[in-house]
């Protein structure tokens, strides 16, 4: 088994395909194994190829079929995602390499990022005015008009979203209970 044959890849959010340059694949009685994490092909007379796959495939739903030059492998993937390369290098783990990690896990910055983002949210006014924003930033021309008129009219103490309510009228100066509204010179 000295010969070394080649192969290719290429994908789509939800597939893999693998291209194995194999001539005559039918006559070299070729095998291909398919796990979730690994792919194996053998064939008289070459060496076994084996890929760590990148991530998770659905084994049921993955597939191969032979040409006359080559084998050419599906693999659909779990989760419909860009792979940052076909194999993920498995390394072998010794006392002086134990916290060397090739590779990410995505999963777990992920996580981090998403408490990070709750710690980081803003409390008390800061909080409401990030609300405000969002309403105003994501709202329609109608709501944004009845926002500003609400809002300019009544001294900052009402908001209002509804035009068909506040655009046809003078919006009130409403301060809060136990608040008295004054004027600035």
């Amino acid at each position: 088994m000295s010969n070394i044959v080649k192969y290719d890849w290429y994908q789509t959010e939800t597939v893999v395909t693998i291209t194995v340059l194999l001539k005559n694949a039918k006559d070299k009685n070729y095998a291909v194994s398919i796990e979730e994490k690994t792919v194996q092909l053998k064939a008289d007379g070459i060496e076994p190829i084996t890929i760590n796959l990148w991530d998770v495939v659905n084994v049921e739903q993955s597939s191969h079929k032979e040409t006359p030059s080559k084998v050419e492998i599906k693999l659909l993937k779990v989760i419909g995602h860009r792979w940052e390369a076909l194999e993920r290098k498995v390394e072998v783990e010794n006392p002086i390499s134990a916290s060397k990690k090739i590779g990410h896990d995505w999963d777990k910055i992920s996580k981090e990022i998403e408490k990070q983002d709750a710690d980081d949210k803003p409390q008390g006014e800061e909080a409401v005015q990030d609300l405000f924003r969002k309403i105003y930033a994501d709202a329609n021309e109608d709501t944004k008009k009845a926002m500003m008129k609400s809002f300019y009219e009544s001294g900052g103490t009402v908001l209002s979203t509804n035009w068909a309510d506040v655009g046809a009228k003078k919006v009130d100066v409403k301060p809060p209970d136990g608040c008295e509204f004054k004027k600035w010179n």
